[in-house]
C-alpha cells in the first residue's frame, strides 16, 4: 500500500519514518507476564498511560531492573515519540517529554527515536489525517488491529526545515492545549450531566421525595423504599428470555432475517445501522422475535445490563444469545426495570469479581432472581422520568456534538499545520483552519 502525502511548500522534503527515525518493539513478551509486576521498581508504561496529553507516570506497573535492561532499545529517552500499535486504540500517539524515573513500554507500544527530525513535530506528524489514515487502510480485515514494525518505517513523512518543524510543534502546543482546555471542560458537563441521571432514577427508584420509607438490606445504594410498595424478583414481573446461538453458516441460503446483537443495545436507544442476518427455523419465529416494547437487555461484556425498549421500527426482527428479552406480565412497565439496571450497573453491581472472571455477565437466571421495588403508580413515575431523562439525552447529544467537533477541528489544525498549509509563524490558531481540506 502507498500514501501519498499532499502537496507541500516548494522548499519542504519528503520522506519516511525509518529514514529520520528508529523504531523499536518489544517481540512478544519474552515470557513476562502480569504475575512478574512489582510494588516498586522499574516503569513498565501500557496503553491506558499515553493515552492523555501528557504521560502517566504516576499510575503505572513496575518490573524489575533485569526485566528493564534486557530490551536496552526500548529504554526510554526525552524527544522519544510512542505509538499504539495493537489494539482497538491502535495509532495513539504521545512525546515524551521528560522522564520523572527510567521507563519502558510493554508490548502494545511502539519507540520511535527520531535521528533526523524533531521528536515533537513527528508526534503531530503521527497525530494527523495523513498518518492516521494510512494506519486506518493498514489495520483494516484484522480480527486483532496490530501495526507491523515494516508498515510503521514505511510511513510518510513531510520534512520542513528544522527550524520550521519547532515552530510548527510549539504553535500546535499552543493552540492543541487551548482545544484540549474546551474538551475537558465539555467532558466536564458530560460527567455533571450523568450525575443528573441517576440522581433522578434514585429519586423514582425511592419513590419520589415525598415518599416515606427505610433503607433495604437488597438494595443499600437506593436512599429509602418506600414502606407500602411491593418486592419481588424480577420473573414475578416480567417474562423473559435468553436469544439463539446463531451459527455463520445460517447467514446465506434461505431467507434472512436481521437480528439485533449486544453491539445494537445502549442505554435507552437501540442501533440499527450495523444489523447482521441469519435464517430462522419456523418453531424459532415466535421464540426469538422482537416485538414493539419489549426490553432488551445485554448479556454480558464491558456493556452488561445495558437495556433499551424496542419501538418496532423493524416489522420481522431477532435477537441472539448475547442479549436477554423482556416482556410485561404485570402492570409494571419494563422501562421501570431499565431504570433499575441503570441504577444498579453504576454502583457497581455487575461488575466482574474475582482473580479470575475478567468478563462480567448477567445470566438469565441471575435476571429473573433479582429483586426489584415494585412502585404503587409505576406509570406516573415512569412518565415524569423519562420526560427527564430525554432532556439530559438531548444535552447529552449536544455535548457529544460539540466534542466531534472539536475532535475533528484538532486534527484538521494539526494536518494543515504539518503540511504546510498556512504560515504558522502569523497563524493565530482561532478560524486557521476554515476552509481547509486536508
Amino acid at each position: 500500500m502507498t500514501v501519498e502525502l499532499p502537496v507541500l511548500p516548494a522548499h519542504w522534503g519528503k520522506s519516511r519514518v525509518d529514514r529520520v527515525a528508529s523504531v523499536n518493539a518489544r517481540i512478544g513478551w519474552k515470557a513476562l507476564t502480569a504475575a512478574e509486576y512489582q510494588p516498586q521498581g522499574f516503569t513498565f508504561l501500557s496503553t491506558p498511560n499515553i493515552k492523555g496529553r501528557e504521560i502517566d507516570f504516576e499510575n503505572v506497573n513496575y518490573i524489575t531492573e533485569f526485566r528493564y535492561r534486557e530490551s536496552p532499545e526500548l529504554k526510554l529517552r526525552e524527544g522519544d515519540v510512542l505509538l499504539v500499535k495493537d489494539g482497538n486504540t491502535l495509532g495513539i500517539v504521545n512525546l515524551v517529554k521528560y522522564l520523572p524515573r527510567p521507563a519502558t513500554v510493554n508490548g502494545s507500544i511502539a519507540v520511535i527515536r527520531p535521528t533526523g527530525i524533531d521528536g515533537a513535530f513527528l508526534r503531530y506528524v503521527l497525530e494527523s489525517r495523513v498518518t492516521q489514515a494510512a494506519i486506518n487502510m493498514l489495520k483494516g480485515g484484522m480480527g486483532v488491529p496490530h501495526l507491523f514494525q515494516w508498515d510503521i518505517n514505511r510511513l510518510p513523512i513531510p520534512v520542513p526545515p528544522l527550524e520550521e518543524q519547532r515552530r510548527i510543534a510549539d504553535f500546535l502546543d499552543t493552540e492543541t492545549a487551548r482545544i484540549d482546555r474546551l474538551v475537558a471542560a465539555r467532558d466536564a458537563q458530560l460527567s455533571a450531566l450523568e450525575e443528573r441521571e441517576l440522581a433522578v432514577i434514585g429519586h423514582m427508584l425511592s419513590g419520589g421525595a415525598t415518599s416515606q420509607g427505610g433503607r433495604s438490606t437488597d438494595w443499600p445504594w437506593l436512599p429509602y423504599i418506600p414502606a407500602n410498595w411491593s418486592i419481588g424478583p424480577v420473573y414475578a414481573y416480567y417474562f423473559t428470555d435468553l436469544g439463539k446461538m446463531l451459527n455463520p453458516e445460517r447467514a446465506s441460503g434461505e431467507k434472512l432475517h436481521p437480528y439485533l446483537r449486544n453491539a445494537n443495545v445502549h442505554w435507552y436507544e437501540i442501533n440499527t445501522a450495523d444489523m447482521a442476518s441469519m435464517h430462522f427455523e419456523a418453531d424459532e419465529v415466535r421464540r426469538y422475535s422482537v416485538a414493539p416494547g419489549d426490553l432488551l437487555v445485554c448479556e454480558g461484556g464491558a456493556g452488561v445490563a445495558e437495556a433499551a425498549v424496542w419501538d418496532g421500527r423493524i416489522e420481522e426482527c431477532y435477537f441472539q444469545k448475547s442479549l436477554h428479552r423482556v416482556r410485561q406480565s404485570s402492570e409494571v412497565p419494563v422501562e421501570w426495570l431499565m431504570y433499575w439496571l441503570r441504577f444498579a450497573k453504576a454502583c457497581g453491581v455487575f461488575d466482574a469479581s474475582g482473580n479470575i472472571a475478567t468478563i462480567p455477565h448477567l445470566t438469565g437466571e441471575q435476571l429473573r432472581q433479582y429483586r426489584i421495588p415494585i412502585p404503587r403508580d409505576g406509570q406516573r413515575l415512569i412518565r415524569e422520568t423519562n420526560q427527564k431523562i430525554g432532556n439530559i439525552n438531548d444535552a447529552r447529544t449536544l455535548l457529544n456534538a460539540a466534542q466531534k467537533r472539536l475532535s475533528e477541528r484538532r486534527q484538521a489544525l494539526i494536518t494543515a499545520a504539518v503540511t504546510g498549509q498556512f504560515d504558522v509563524s502569523t497563524a493565530s490558531g482561532r478560524n486557521v483552519t476554515d476552509g481547509v481540506t486536508a
